[in-house]
């Protein structure tokens, strides 16, 4: 069997048997990332499956990430929840990361709101803030898209020049305004492969690339969704920031407890974004906060 073949059928049974199980496709599916798994809690489920009851769904091995997949109601809101995520450093490729995307797309979600916890390059970032990625630096070394092409879920080459949707982005920002948020801006995300955390030659590299934070997750993800025409919004809840000249030692507990602080404005954020969505309100273009030379 070729690659091609084993991968589409792997998929193809995930379809079918989700597409059987669930009582209700929502257009939106949340992908909640480490120490942001609580917003799953809020949800009125009308079911709750452990990814390792899913076909050929992997199994995350870290242990802030419960491995959940919850189809139900946020505040009215249909949703699907992905509580928990995969990545390369648990020794997965980037299309097997990507996976429950490929499956969501085809069982016709359309939008995706993905959380992370990432670390801030750009001194003009405070601790705390939520940013909303306005581009990215994909450093994986890997794309989930490499080897054959299956033409009905999208084209061989992508169109990558607007990455990130920007009436998501201004009706994130609103939202912002309106749950009176003030630490929510715009920026530019790297992903690493890790597990290893930043040098301080790996961090003054970054920055130097113009990227705003680092991580290791959500872009095979991101990179899957739009392959498929899905909507993207991607949120980062900015941990710590790196100084290069004064690295302080970085604990994945600070961070757990740090994205953890911050949650309960992301979930406000999150929750008003998807009223907008599922209201119509998407269409409307607000102005962007981004970071530029080094301020908000």
């Amino acid at each position: 069997m070729t690659e091609k073949n084993h991968y589409f059928e792997q998929v193809e049974e995930c379809v079918g048997f989700l597409r059987e199980l669930l009582p209700f496709i929502p257009s939106i599916v949340i992908q909640l990332g480490t120490g942001l798994g609580d917003l799953a809690g809020q949800v009125q489920a009308a079911l709750t499956i452990s990814y390792g009851e899913i076909p050929n769904f992997p199994t995350s091995t870290v242990s802030s990430h419960q491995g959940n997949l919850i189809v139900g109601h946020l505040h009215g809101t249909p949703v699907i929840i992905l509580q928990g995520r995969f990545h390369c450093y648990e020794g997965y490729s980037s299309k097997e990361v990507a996976f429950p995307i490929r499956v969501l797309s085809l069982l016709g979600v359309r939008t995706l709101i993905l959380t992370n916890a990432a670390g801030g390059l750009n001194p003009a970032i405070a601790p705390g803030s939520i940013m909303i990625f306005r581009d990215h630096l994909n450093l994986l070394g890997d794309n989930p898209l490499r080897g054959p092409n299956v033409e009905s879920w999208g084209p061989r080459f992508p169109d990558f020049s607007v990455p990130y949707d920007p009436d998501l982005t201004g009706l994130a920002l609103m939202s912002a305004q309106l749950c009176k948020l003030d630490n929510v801006i715009t920026g530019v995300y790297a992903c690493i492969p890790g597990p290893s955390l930043e040098t301080p030659a790996e961090t003054r590299w970054l920055r130097g690339c113009g990227a705003d934070a680092v991580g290791m997750s959500s872009i095979p993800e991101i990179i899957v969704a739009r392959h498929a025409g899905m909507d993207v919004l991607a949120l980062s809840v900015i941990s710590n920031v790196n100084d290069p000249d004064r690295m302080q030692p970085i604990i994945l507990e600070e961070i757990i407890a740090a994205a953890a602080a911050v949650q309960p404005q992301l979930e406000r954020l999150i929750i008003e974004v998807i009223r907008r969505i599922h209201a119509g309100e998407k269409s409307i273009h607000h102005p962007t906060n981004h970071l530029q030379d080094g301020t908000r």
